[in-house]
């Protein structure tokens, strides 16, 4: 059973029972017995979970803590068959002083316990009037007898090892403060951040507190798992909602219904591996230098959760387009527009040119890249009109791209030109002993490289610069022709995906062109037309032949292989997993196998376009320049695929 590095989580909000030890310890072995069937490998309960945090001055009684301690001892043992780490909340006398604690406990057997190191006491929070802090203890921790057993470390400095995930645990207020446990605790190598906590509601601070646990996942590449108490908490003046959090590098995997009765929980599944690429990427994580020395407990191998037969957590099919949040799409594609424009202008202005020359097809890539410089020129108030659009019909040329070519000019009020490459390719096959008939790819690499000739040539008498308008899926598949269409002086898609170029010419012409007008007719039939760089004969019915993902595979399939590889790292038995988990219904594993082996065969062979290819503005996380974000060599002789 393959984990793909994922490990289960789960946070755990049980019913609570003030001051009622055996009570809280039945509610949470109740809930441990209800998570078996999830398989997780952690379930983390809330700060004091097995006395309740509103106990006030009760922590002071004897017979409190000796429940609690009985009630630790009764979860430990009860939940020994479990294969998961649990952690709860309860208070630890130790030398005449109480902590504020969370105990770790695997197998029967307490692996460490963790004291809060800050003390909420300002406003409606009373903590120091009962608890020391963990700064009272020695640096290194003691070593106690707590709930009948011996020689367990009492202290911060603790990692607890699950198979290959490591975690640390922290409580409630130590996230609050500016330098929290947690950062140390990612620097010393945990992934996976524990914060039991019992944090009040009230108007506006849910928000601020999600905001807090995703920026410091984000901020630590970590993983974070906040839960907080729900019912049953005295509401003598406050309220307690069970806000309860799981998050991953920023983004929430999972969050807990507010203000619900009952105890309940939430699962999710993290990818601690995408988590160590991405430090590994980021070479100022960590850059502090080493870390005090932690204990490190091992509780042994992850719960062999079956992530196969149910993965918790969205594979998301188009990692490069928001599903399902208009704003948030809306958001991206005017600040992908913007930094495409943004590039544009500043090459433009540096140069000091005033015209530019640029391919136009009446495909997608094209038109992204012709709103762009149209966009490009009225921001420096340069004319339209020193846009020399060239539409250049060839053998494969159907009657659909080429009027859309013309209408998409003429509406946005270019300088429009058309030159039939035709006559100048047949004397190149004649040149060089080209059999018109043999539609192989000397037949489609020379049409390309004639209209780049074409261009490039323009250029040259017009004083202008040739715009690119390749993609960045073309790029990593190599899905262009060297020194045709792979060449010019400033590629504005360059880091565009297929998947998002289509999305942004959509935008462009509900949101930045008039959308009553025609342009936005043109537009969106460009966006319905078969993707293609027909460079092969139309078909009898004059229809667009030659579709590109009948040739090298779906660019939804493609974009998603890229993303994956490229952010987290994910190998091809991984690739292949993911992709099984996000088109499902879509595509069976013999499709998403042969276009696998396919973009893997592709992007290793054709490195040696990337290393050669023009400037070009970098919009999103994931960029093959080879002046920055991706160094390879170009005689790379690894054939990866996945297992079969």
């Amino acid at each position: 059973m393959k984990c793909f590095g994922l490990i289960r989580v789960a946070a755990a909000m049980p019913r609570v029972h003030v001051a009622d030890p055996a009570a809280n310890a039945r509610e949470i072995m109740d809930l441990c017995g209800k998570l078996s069937d999830q398989a997780p490998s952690v379930v983390v309960f809330p700060e004091l979970s097995v006395t309740g945090y509103t106990c006030g001055d009760l922590f002071g009684q004897n017979r409190l803590l000796a429940d609690a301690e009985q009630a630790v001892a009764e979860i430990v043992a009860k939940t020994a068959r479990q294969d998961a780490m649990i952690v709860i909340g309860t208070p630890v006398r130790h030398a005449g002083r109480l902590y504020n604690c969370a105990v770790a406990a695997r197998g029967g057997r307490i692996l460490g316990i963790v004291p809060k190191s800050y003390l909420a006491g300002n406003n409606e929070f009373y903590e120091p009037r009962w608890f020391a802090p963990a700064r009272a203890l020695p640096f290194g921790g003691a070593r106690i007898r707590y709930a009948g057993q011996d020689d367990i470390l009492l202290g911060t400095r603790q990692l607890f090892r699950i198979g290959d995930v490591t975690a640390a645990i922290e409580i409630c207020q130590d996230l609050w403060v500016p330098i929290p446990p947690s950062s140390q605790a990612a620097l010393a190598g945990a992934q996976l951040l524990i914060n039991l906590s019992a944090s009040n509601d009230y108007l506006f601070k849910h928000e601020y507190r999600k905001s807090l646990v995703c920026a410091t996942s984000a901020r630590l590449y970590a993983a974070y798992v906040y839960c907080s108490c729900t019912e049953g908490e005295s509401t003598t003046d406050l309220v307690w909602a069970g806000s309860s959090l799981i998050c991953e590098n920023g983004s929430i995997l999972a969050e807990a219904e507010r203000y619900t009765r009952g105890s309940r929980y939430i699962v999710a599944d993290i990818d601690v591996e995408r988590l160590e690429t991405l430090r590994a990427k980021e070479h100022s994580f960590g850059f502090e230098g080493p870390v005090a020395p932690y204990c490190v407990q091992d509780s042994g191998e992850a719960n062999p959760t079956d992530f196969e037969a149910c993965l918790l957590r969205r594979v998301e099919p188009h990692p490069f387009v928001p599903q399902g949040n208009p704003a948030e799409l809306d958001m991206r594609c005017r600040e992908i527009l913007a930094a495409q424009v943004a590039g544009l202008v500043t090459r433009l202005e540096h140069i000091h040119c005033r015209k530019t020359v640029i391919g136009v097809s009446g495909g997608l890539d094209s038109t992204l890249a012709l709103l762009v410089t149209a966009l490009a020129f009225d921001t420096l108030g340069i004319p339209r009109e020193n846009i020399i659009g060239v539409t250049m019909p060839g053998f494969g040329t159907t009657h659909r791209t080429h009027d859309n070519s013309l209408e998409l000019m003429r509406e946005l009020g270019i300088t429009a030109r058309e030159i039939s490459i035709v006559p100048a390719v047949r004397q190149h096959f004649s040149d060089i002993g080209q059999d018109e008939s043999d539609h192989d790819l000397t037949y489609e690499n020379s049409q390309a490289r004639e209209r780049t000739q074409l261009l490039m040539d323009i250029a040259g008498k017009e004083g202008g610069i040739v715009v690119g308008t390749g993609d960045l899926s073309e790029l990593a598949l190599g899905w262009c022709t060297y020194n045709g269409d792979h060449m010019s002086m400033y590629g504005v898609n360059c880091s565009v995906p297929k998947t998002l170029v289509r999305t942004l010419v959509r935008w462009a012409a509900d949101n930045k062109f008039d959308a009553s007008g025609d342009i936005h007719k043109t537009l969106l039939d460009i966006v319905d037309t078969p993707i293609s760089p027909e460079l092969l004969p139309a078909g009898k019915d004059g229809k667009i032949a030659q579709k590109t993902e009948d040739t090298v595979g779906p660019y939804e399939l493609h974009d998603f292989f890229l993303y994956h590889f490229f952010r987290s790292g994910a190998g091809p038995d991984k690739l292949l997993f993911l992709a099984r988990k996000a088109f499902d219904g879509v595509y069976d594993e013999p499709t998403i196998r042969k276009w696998l082996g396919t973009f893997l065969w592709r992007f290793f062979k054709q490195q040696f376009k990337r290393s050669c290819s023009p400037d070009g503005p970098k919009v999103g996380s994931v960029s093959l320049s080879p002046r920055g974000d991706l160094r390879l060599p170009s005689d790379l002789e690894t054939y990866w695929k996945p297992t079969e």
